[in-house]
Order: structure tokens, then C-alpha cells, then sequence
């Protein structure tokens, strides 16, 4: 069977059989670009047939910033990746840097199924976001808890958050952690990349629950990027 491409481009983040998750991040260079990039994605991957082991689905979204491509993709364990590394993926890359030359494939990171995870109960929270924030924080050393104890902290302040600026664009977070004990990723849902950049410049996210998510003695450092959906793709039936 061949790769299917579901309507709302976005993936099923509680997707049952899920044993890992693998993200990497493309640079394209322009807006331009990313459009082609997605297109032969789509093309390369529709054409063939769906690989035979455990991916479960393969999602693309495109970075706000003109540039960058994030992928999302879901499997039933790590070593059904290098498995498709080892036969399937090279003739895809190929026909996609064919199309697009020049792509930069800048990092792959490999984590556990989503560790925390929620949806905001609000108007209009049935309907799909117009855009994926994605916040990537890095812990300095091996503690066990501190990143566990990190991501309760942001839903703490979160709660806060929702009592002081109720309906604020926000629709879910996902809490992903690495398997090498060195990130956290949350892949948050909003309505708007407008919505999310006036969630930032409201002077309550200088609260004292923000500042301890901030200043958590195992944080390092954290980038956020902002992404809309473009392409998400699973085996057909």
C-alpha cells in the first residue's frame, strides 16, 4: 500500500502503538523553497510504497520563519528507524534534493512517547490550530526528575495562566523527553502565530510561576520556533 495523506496535516499525537517519536529540522532557505520542499516530499513518498515496518505516520510542518521544516514522525520502537534508514530512505532524500538542492538536514532528535499532555477546555477548542509552537529545553546534566520536575512546573504555571488570561489562543501542549536525558520538547497547539505572539508580550508572563519554569536549576537554555502543518502521512488501507 501507498503513503495517504490525511486532510488536516497534522498528526495523531496519542496515536495507539506509539513507541517512539523522531524530530529533525530542515533549512530550505526561503519561503519558496519550504512549498517545493513539502510538494517533493509528498511526491516522493506518495509514489512508493508505504515502508513495511513499524512507521506509523511521517508529518511536515512549515516554519514561520521562511526557512525551516520540522518532521514529525512516530514508531513503534527506535530500531524500526535504522531499519529504514538502512533500505528505504536514501532513494527518497535523493529524489527530494533532486527537486530541491541544497537542503540542509540540520538535527535528528529521538524521544519517548509524549510524557504529559493537555487540552485547554475553551470555545473554539474543537477546532484545529492554525499553528504548532515548538519549545525545545535543554538540561545541563543527568538528574533524575529534573526534567520531569521542569515540564510540572510549566503546567503550574499554566493554570495560573489560564485563571489570569482566560481564552488566550492556547489549545494543547505536549511534553516529549528525549531518550538521551538532555531535552524537552512541547509541540503546543494555537489558534494563530498572532495569538501565540501576543500570549509573549502580555507582562503576566513575568510572573513569579513563570519565572521559576525560567530559572529551574536544570534548565540551560530553550528555543521557540513556530510552524504551520503542511503535510501528514500514514500507510493507506
Amino acid at each position: 500500500m501507498n503513503a495517504v495523506a490525511h486532510p488536516d496535516a497534522r498528526p495523531d499525537l496519542h496515536r495507539p502503538g506509539v513507541g517512539a517519536v523522531l524530530i529533525s529540522t530542515w533549512r530550505v532557505g526561503t519561503p519558496e523553497r519550504q512549498r517545493a520542499a513539502v510538494d517533493a516530499i509528498r511526491t516522493a513518498w506518495e509514489s512508493r510504497a508505504w515502508p513495511d515496518l513499524g512507521l506509523l505516520s511521517y508529518s511536515v510542518s512549515i516554519g514561520t520563519d521562511g526557512d525551516t521544516l520540522l518532521h514529525y514522525s512516530q514508531w513503534t520502537a527506535e530500531q524500526d528507524y535504522e531499519d529504514f534508514v538502512r533500505t528505504y530512505r536514501d532513494d527518497r532524500n535523493a529524489e527530494i534534493d533532486a527537486a530541491v538542492p541544497g537542503v540542509e538536514r540540520v538535527e535528528l532528535r529521538r524521544y519517548a512517547p509524549i510524557h504529559r499532555s493537555a487540552v485547554r477546555d475553551r470555545p473554539g477548542a474543537g477546532e484545529l490550530p492554525g499553528t504548532v509552537v515548538v519549545v525545545e529545553a535543554d538540561f545541563g546534566g543527568p538528574e533524575t526528575g529534573s526534567r520531569e520536575d521542569w515540564v510540572d512546573t510549566v503546567f503550574a504555571a499554566m493554570d495560573e495562566d489560564a485563571a489570569l488570561r482566560p481564552g488566550s489562543g492556547g489549545s494543547g501542549v505536549h511534553f516529549h523527553l528525549s531518550t538521551d536525558g538532555g531535552r524537552v520538547l512541547n509541540y503546543a497547539e494555537w489558534e494563530s502565530e498572532q495569538a501565540h505572539v501576543d500570549w509573549l508580550a502580555d507582562d503576566a508572563r513575568l510572573s513569579e510561576a513563570w519565572t521559576r519554569v525560567h530559572r529551574h536549576p536544570g534548565l540551560v537554555g530553550s528555543r521557540v520556533k513556530r510552524y504551520t502543518p503542511a503535510l501528514s502521512l500514514s500507510a493507506g488501507v
